[in-house]
C-alpha cells in the first residue's frame, strides 16, 4: 500500500507562526470541501446539488467506503447510479414535512451533504473536471455520502446498487479501515463521512424517549417526531409518546465529539521521551499515552491527569502542538508536549492504572533510529528497514507519530527546555 501524504496548509508569514511556528495539520484533517454548514437546512438548495450532474456521491457499505485502484483512490459515482435508492428528490421535502410525514416503518439511506469543491480537488465520478454547480454564491462541485448498507425496508435497493457498482470495478474497501493509504483530501472526505455516517447508525432511538428518531438536515441532526404513520390503516399519523426534546428542553440529537488527549512526555533535561505500551501490541511497539479528556477538566490537566494514572510520572509545563480528527467513532485527538518534573517526577510506576504493560524512557537518538526505521501501522508487519529488537512506533499518518517527531527535531518551547 503507498504511504499517504499529509496535508499541507498554505504559507503565511504571521507574527503567531514566528513567535510559536507554522500550524500542523495531521492525517484526517484538511478537507478540500467547503462545508457550506449553514445550507444543510435549505432543502431547495440541497436538492439542487444533489441533482446536478457535478454531484458525486461516496457510497458506504457498513462504514466501509467505495474505492478504486485496490483501495488506493475513493471511487464516486454519479445520481444515476443511486436514484434507483434515493430516488430522484430525497431532498424535496422541509424538515417540517419529513417530521409531518415520518413513517418509522419506511426506511430511507442516510444521505450526508458533504460540501462543495470549489477547486477540483477531488475525483469526479467521471474522472473529468465536471460543469460547474452554482447555487447563489456558491460555486463548486457537490459531494454527498450515501449509507448504502442494506437495512430496513431499503435493503433490497441498496443490494440491487452495490452490485451494479461493484459490476464497474468498483469495492468497498474494509481492510485497515484506520489508514487506507489515502492521499490527505480524500482521507478527510473518508473521515468526515464515516464519522457522520456512524453517528446515525448509532443513534436510531431518542435518548430522551427510547422512540425511533429521523435524521434531517443532510445527515447532521436527528428529531424525535410528535407522530408516526406506521400502523396507521390512514393518512392520519397516530400520536406518540411525549418527549421531552419536543418542549421546552429541546435536546435533539447533535453529532458528538469526543476530546482525547494524546502527549509527547520529555523528561526534565529534555534528552529522553516517555511511551508506554499496551498487551495488545506488537513486540517492541510503543506509543505516546493518551486519553479521554473528562468533564470540567482543561486539556492541561487531563494531560497531567492521563499520564500520572497510566506511568505515575508528574508532569509540569503541557503546550499544545496540534489536532486530529479520529472518526473511530467520534474523537478529536489533541496533541500536547509536556515535561516531566525533575527528580521524582520522572519515576515510572504502573500501579495506579492497568491499561499499559509497560511505561518507559527513551533516548532521543533511539527514537529518532526508530522513526527512520521502524514505523508502521499497528496490525502490519514491520517495514523491511526495521531491526529485530528495535523499538517500534506508529505510522506517520498518526498524530503519536508527529508528537513524536516534534520531540525529536526540537520542536518549539521543547527545544528550549
Amino acid at each position: 500500500m503507498p504511504i499517504p501524504d499529509l496535508p499541507v496548509l498554505a504559507a503565511e508569514d504571521s507574527q503567531l507562526s514566528k513567535t510559536f511556528g507554522p500550524e500542523i495539520a495531521n492525517y484526517f484533517s484538511g478537507s478540500p470541501l467547503n462545508r457550506l454548514s449553514f445550507l444543510r437546512t435549505d432543502h431547495d438548495f440541497l436538492q439542487t446539488a444533489f441533482s446536478h450532474p457535478a454531484a458525486s456521491f461516496l457510497l458506504m457499505n457498513e462504514l466501509a467506503p467505495l474505492t478504486k485502484d485496490d483501495g488506493a483512490h475513493l471511487g464516486f459515482v454519479s445520481s444515476a447510479d443511486v436514484v434507483a435508492l434515493t430516488g430522484e428528490k430525497p431532498f424535496a421535502k422541509t424538515e417540517e414535512e419529513l417530521v409531518r410525514d415520518f413513517n418509522s416503518a419506511d426506511t430511507h439511506p442516510v444521505i450526508l451533504f458533504l460540501g462543495v469543491d470549489e477547486k477540483n480537488h477531488l475525483p469526479s465520478h467521471s474522472g473529468e473536471i465536471p460543469e460547474e454547480f452554482i447555487y447563489k454564491d456558491y460555486k463548486g462541485s457537490p459531494y454527498f455520502a450515501i449509507d448504502i448498507t442494506p437495512r430496513g425496508s431499503h435493503a433490497e435497493a441498496a443490494i440491487a446498487v452495490i452490485a451494479a457498482v461493484q459490476a464497474k470495478g468498483l469495492s468497498f474497501h474494509s481492510a485497515s479501515p484506520r489508514h487506507m493509504g489515502l492521499h490527505a483530501g480524500q482521507a478527510a472526505t473518508y473521515g468526515y463521512a464515516r464519522a457522520l455516517l456512524d453517528w446515525n447508525a448509532r443513534n436510531p432511538f431518542c435518548a430522551q424517549c427510547g422512540q425511533p428518531t429521523l435524521s434531517v438536515n443532510a445527515g447532521t441532526k436527528r428529531v424525535c417526531p410528535p407522530t408516526d404513520l406506521a400502523g396507521s390503516d390512514t393518512d392520519t399519523p397516530t400520536p406518540r409518546k411525549p418527549c421531552a426534546t419536543r418542549g421546552t428542553v429541546s435536546n435533539l440529537s447533535f453529532p458528538r465529539t469526543d476530546p482525547t488527549v494524546i502527549m509527547a512526555i520529555v523528561s526534565a533535561d529534555g534528552r529522553r521521551i516517555l511511551l508506554g505500551r499496551q498487551r495488545r501490541w506488537p513486540r517492541f511497539w510503543y506509543s505516546t499515552l493518551a486519553g479521554f479528556q473528562e468533564p470540567g477538566e482543561s486539556i492541561e490537566e487531563a494531560v497531567r491527569r492521563e499520564v500520572w494514572e497510566e506511568s505515575g510520572v508528574r508532569v509540569g509545563r503541557v503546550v499544545l502542538h496540534s489536532s486530529q480528527p479520529w472518526p473511530f467513532p467520534a474523537s478529536l485527538m489533541i496533541g500536547a508536549v509536556g515535561q516531566a518534573l525533575p527528580g521524582d517526577g520522572e519515576t515510572v510506576y504502573l500501579g495506579n492504572d492497568a491499561e499499559l504493560e509497560s511505561a518507559k524512557w527513551f533516548e532521543l537518538e533511539e527514537v529518532r533510529e526508530a522513526l527512520a526505521r521502524g514505523t508502521s501501522n499497528l496490525g502490519e508487519p514491520a517495514p523491511e528497514t526495521y531491526v529485530e529488537g528495535g523499538l517500534r512506533l506508529p505510522p506517520r499518518t498518526a498524530i503519536a507519530n508527529r508528537l513524536i517527531t516534534a520531540v525529536v527535531e526540537g520542536w518549539g518551547v521543547v527545544s528550549r527546555m
